[in-house]
């Protein structure tokens, strides 16, 4: 293939991804049919009888310690590098990460939170169910097996059904699950039961787990995945909460914020070279002439930037009317020095007249 062929492809993949989301106008939704319940009732049925099997110490378990006693991870030593990696795609951590991300992708195209939630949900069952049955039997694994030929259970081990089996069930499961097509989700289907085998295979080579371990496993993801169409409502509902919640968000943000023509405004009064602070000097005044009565307030320059913001662009700043006084009598105000930028025109009361009165002229300044 030549250079230029590749950048073309190259081109159409990025031109593709850098689309508009668009949400499908159909989200295909699997459900509970006929089928599916005949599947879930055979998996539950199988899954019990692995537990009779097993609490009864029967054949299954004769099986468990001939394979122990084989010990495959010494037969085929060149294998052992491979698998040590392979079964790292059912380590929950792992696989959750690198699915959530897919399935984030995802939402965010097609506009929907149901992939997220969905894989949330199938974790959450995982967890509850398979947790409870590892701690309700408590079976030991092979490496730690203290009598032959026993099932090990009820000694404090939690290997029992397989985590790693059951995990890569589920999450590598869930992409069929979700698959917009019939042949994604059948293609999707071989994939993850191909990966979820061959992790329950690899940890019977390793020895970590019974060979009944691993089928527990597989019954166990399987039934989740069987179940998912029942918790749909569940899901639907979760995602109608978030979406509703956003908009609630939204609608506070949008109340709460300034509009922006007095932030315009507000601006230059509140930069650092045009700080203009008002001045009410009704009570000063009141309070230097000892109680004669309230003052009204002085009028307060405007700069013209915040005269031209208040007025908005292409318009001249209206001038300020001068505030009205009413007349009245000017009353005497207590001593004080007036400062001016040349400092005070009145010499210090060292250097006064000793029968000067201490009482300015009315006219003054």
């Amino acid at each position: 293939m030549r250079t230029d062929q590749i950048l073309t492809r190259l081109e159409r993949v990025f031109a593709r991804l850098d689309r508009e989301p668009e949400r499908p106008a159909h989200l295909q939704t699997p459900q509970m049919s006929r089928h599916r319940v005949v599947l879930l009732g055979s998996t539950l049925a199988f899954y019990l009888a692995i537990v009779v099997a097993v609490l009864t110490t029967s054949w299954l378990v004769r099986l468990d310690w001939q394979v122990m006693f084989f010990r495959p991870y010494e037969q085929w030593p060149q294998l052992h590098a491979f698998l040590d990696y392979l079964v790292v795609l059912g380590q929950r951590g792992p696989t959750a990460v690198m699915v959530a991300a897919w399935l984030g992708w995802r939402s965010w195209r097609q506009h929907t939170l149901r992939p997220l939630i969905t894989l949330g949900v199938a974790l959450l069952l995982l967890n509850i169910t398979v947790g409870a049955v590892k701690l309700g039997l408590g079976r030991l694994g092979p490496h730690y097996a203290t009598q032959i030929g026993s099932a090990e259970l009820f000694a404090g081990g939690d290997i029992f059904p397989s985590g790693h089996t059951a995990n890569a069930v589920v999450t590598w499961g869930i992409l069929a699950y979700l698959a917009s097509t019939t042949v994604t989700r059948r293609v999707l289907s071989v994939v993850s039961a191909t990966v979820s085998l061959s992790v329950g295979a690899t940890t019977v080579y390793l020895g970590t787990h019974w060979v009944s371990d691993v089928l527990l496993g597989w019954s166990a993801g399987l039934l989740i995945m069987l179940a998912l169409p029942w918790f749909e409502p569940l899901i639907a509902g979760a995602e109608a909460r978030v979406f509703a919640l956003r908009e609630r968000l939204r609608r506070r943000l949008e109340t709460g914020t300034v509009p922006v023509p007095v932030a315009t405004a507000l601006t230059p009064l509140l930069s650092a070279g045009g700080k203009w602070q008002l001045r009410l000097a009704g009570d000063a005044a009141a309070a230097g002439a000892g109680g004669a009565g309230p003052q009204e307030p002085a009028a307060v320059p405007v700069p013209a930037t915040a005269q031209a913001a208040v007025a908005g662009p292409g318009h001249a700043p209206v001038p300020r009317p001068a505030a009205h006084v009413p007349g009245r009598p000017h009353l005497i105000r207590s001593e004080r020095t007036p400062l001016t930028p040349a400092g005070s025109r009145r010499p210090a009361h060292t250097e006064r007249p000793a029968g000067r009165a201490a009482a300015r002229p009315a006219t003054g300044g």
